[in-house]
């Protein structure tokens, strides 16, 4: 371990004593029900345990040494300085991963590395697959700090290339959460193509994730699963790969997402909650989520509900948030259908700034993926925007539910939209209330 007077010599800030404290400031107090984690004042630096740190050699064991280290000493900060070639990294309860200015961990792009396989969730089902490139299974007091990149190399020749192919083997896992198969015995990894997702806390407590960058993920980035009291702040996610998402919660109860920046090559955040009949035998919704003082760029969605929502999500607080990107196709985006199912109720996004988005503002989509084929039947309503000002956009909304299954109710109120291309759409809508809504200057 290092004393304080070395780690300032490191570069290691007072931002990362004890307790951690937040980079950006929530005002509601909705963010006062998240708990975040406190560690004890103790280092364990990696090179002390054999790290080498050129970028070049696989420090994956010394890594591997130093959390175990610190786990058994009661837990602390594992502080990674210069940048460090790495696999799988799994995190254990009270430790708390602390990247110091300049540092960087690059994660290896051969998936050998990432076996053997673990408990994961891909899409919405629970399977046994390639390790994520940040994991924890049953961890409390856990984090990632500090300022460094987190770098998951993905590419066009790695991972990214696995898309098509992974798109073609789904159905596998699909027919076998169908047909009840053990979640022990649905085991993928060598041989198939799931790519696996950069970081994923599995049924862990007081998961802080804090100040740094997340790049080229193989998959979705930040994907905490049936976790409690999950914190995400001051964080970057910057891809462009396919289905890179930032940060998708899934059946957590209690996350706030603040000051954050997303720019990504799908949903910037999507809150999800199991797919289908997986997503029924689980049947954990995801609720109490708050997004907050955050920015939007490309991306298909800005908030997103979905599609895996079968568990449904509830109490969702968005506010403060900042989107402009002629590569945003949509603000705030719910997609399911009628083999989802699953419900998305109390939905309040405030005080959001759109600059430019290609697509609508809001989008309400009960056709999405397999469509209406099910008997599933999702519901959809207390849907409120409020105080939005939007500079353009293809349409303030595009809202399509059944005819036997209407979207409920959806409150737009103080909205300005200064330019519009397309016409809006609301389709099977039971009670649309537009209250001080106004487009090109003219009331609605």
């Amino acid at each position: 371990m290092f004393d304080r007077r070395t780690l300032l010599r490191l570069g290691v800030t007072a931002s990362a004593a004890v307790p951690l404290i937040g980079l950006a400031t929530a005002t509601t107090s909705s963010a006062a029900t998240t708990s975040r984690p406190r560690f004890p004042d103790k280092w364990f630096p990696v090179t002390r345990f054999g790290a080498v740190g050129d970028g070049q050699t696989d420090d994956t064991a010394a890594l591997r040494r130093a959390i175990e280290a610190c786990h058994r000493a009661g837990g602390g900060h594992v502080l990674v300085t210069d940048a460090h070639a790495t696999g799988p990294i799994h995190l254990l309860s009270n430790v708390d991963l602390h990247l110091a200015a300049g540092s960087a961990i690059r994660f290896s792009t051969n998936p050998r590395d990432y076996l053997p396989t673990v408990l994961s969730r891909w899409q919405g089902i629970e399977f046994m697959n390639y390790s994520p490139l940040v994991y924890a299974h049953g961890q409390t007091n856990i984090a990632i700090t500090g300022s460094g990149v987190l770098d998951g190399q993905a590419g066009p020749t790695h991972w990214w290339d696995w898309k098509s192919l992974g798109d073609k083997e789904f159905p596998q896992l699909e027919a076998q959460a169908d047909a009840g198969v053990p979640v022990a015995g649905r085991v993928f990894g060598q041989g198939f193509h799931f790519r696996p997702p950069f970081a994923q806390p599995y049924r862990c407590d007081r998961v802080l994730i804090q100040g740094v960058t997340f790049t080229n993920s193989p998959f979705w980035h930040l994907n905490p699963v049936l976790c409690t009291n999950v914190t995400v702040d001051g964080v970057t996610v910057d891809s462009s790969g396919p289905n890179t998402d930032g940060c998708d919660p899934e059946s957590c109860d209690g996350v706030l997402i603040t000051g954050c920046s997303f720019n990504t090559g799908d949903d910037c955040v999507a809150i999800k909650s199991g797919r289908n009949a997986d997503g029924r035998r689980l049947n954990v919704p995801c609720q109490n989520i708050v997004i907050a003082h955050s920015t939007f760029a490309n991306g298909h969605g800005g908030v997103t509900i979905g599609s895996e929502m079968t568990g449904g999500v509830r109490n969702v607080h968005g506010h403060d948030l900042t989107m402009n990107s002629a590569g945003l196709a949509s603000c705030h985006r719910i997609k399911t259908n009628s083999v989802r199912g699953g419900f998305v109720e109390a939905v309040l996004l405030e005080r959001v700034a759109v600059g430019a988005v290609a697509g609508p503002m809001l989008l309400v989509d009960f056709d999405y993926g397999e469509g209406d084929t099910g008997q599933h039947l999702p519901t959809v309503t207390d849907i409120d925007l409020v105080d939005w000002t939007v500079q353009s956009c293809g349409q303030g909304w595009q809202m399509a539910g059944y005819q036997r299954d209407p979207i409920g109710t959806v409150r737009l109120t103080n909205v300005a939209i200064a330019a519009m291309s397309g016409a809006n759409v609301a389709t099977n809508v039971r009670d649309l209330r537009l209250d001080n809504v106004t487009i090109g200057g003219r009331p609605c």
